[in-house]
């Protein structure tokens, strides 16, 4: 556990500003903007992930073509690895009395091919999509911990209100308004802005890295560890990557380092 003082709550959360927290993977190439003052995180007082339990979910049958599934398996040994990596051990430093981070584990996966997403898809059918199939015990249940990873199949775009993935963002978190559900969603990068000069399987590795450490540290965006200038610990750092083992992974804001690591 850390040890270091945990900063005051901040007095004011950002969800009573006129703009949502944010909780997205951006378009490459972005840097943060330099007029913002230096990022400091502060504690809203919300949940934190303290063991994340991961569930993958590979949505539509276009992920059974033989070009898509060897992705499946790929990205499914990452969050095996990742989840018991020094990524995780990092986030100790925000631990805050009763909620300590430590290492998680892949929950499982399932690669559901009753329906698909089609061409477009809205976040508020991706909550839905999710409810149906945990109220129907096709995916685990909710539990303090669990968290829902949903990869979408190339040539689906996802809407945000007026945004949308590869016109806006690469990738997102969110927890639904009711039921407890947090979970992240995963455009396929169909587009060089979601690629940020990578291949497929490292751009993915990034962005999943980006939205793993964001939810864990701010499950409900804007409660958790947040800077109301500067967002989420992944924004601060976003497509700045380094490896780790086989693994492309994004870099993540430390308060005590003062930089991203």
């Amino acid at each position: 556990m850390s040890t270091s003082p945990v900063p005051k709550k901040s007095p004011a959360s950002p969800k009573s500003k006129s703009k949502l927290p944010l909780r997205i993977v951006p378009l490459h190439p972005h840097t943060r903007d330099a007029a913002a003052p230096t990022p400091q995180l502060t504690y809203r007082g919300g949940p934190l992930l303290t063991n994340v339990e991961v569930f993958t979910i590979f949505w539509g049958t276009d992920w059974q073509q033989p070009t898509n599934a060897p992705l499946i398996a790929e990205i499914n040994s990452f969050f095996d690895d990742i989840l018991a990596s020094s990524l995780i051990d990092q986030l100790a430093e925000y631990d805050v009395p009763g909620k300590s981070i430590g290492r998680g584990v892949l929950l499982g996966t399932n690669t559901f091919a009753e329906s698909s997403p089609g061409k477009s898809v809205t976040d508020s059918a991706i909550q839905r999509f999710l409810q149906t199939q945990i109220s129907g015990g096709t995916f685990p249940a909710v539990s303090a911990n669990t968290l829902y990873f949903v990869y979408l199949p190339p040539g689906t775009q996802v809407k945000q209100s007026s945004a949308a993935s590869c016109k806006d963002f690469c990738g997102y978190h969110d927890a639904t308004p009711t039921g407890g559900i947090y979970y992240a969603v995963m455009p396929y990068p169909n587009c060089s802005g979601c690629l940020g000069e990578l291949d497929t399987f490292p751009a993915l590795t990034s962005t999943s890295s980006h939205e793993l450490c964001e939810a864990i540290t701010d499950p409900v965006p804007g409660q958790g560890w947040y800077d109301d200038n500067n967002g989420e610990i992944g924004d601060i750092c976003a497509w700045k990557t380094r490896q780790l083992g086989n693994y492309t992974i994004q870099l993540e804001w430390s308060n005590k380092a003062n930089s991203c690591l």
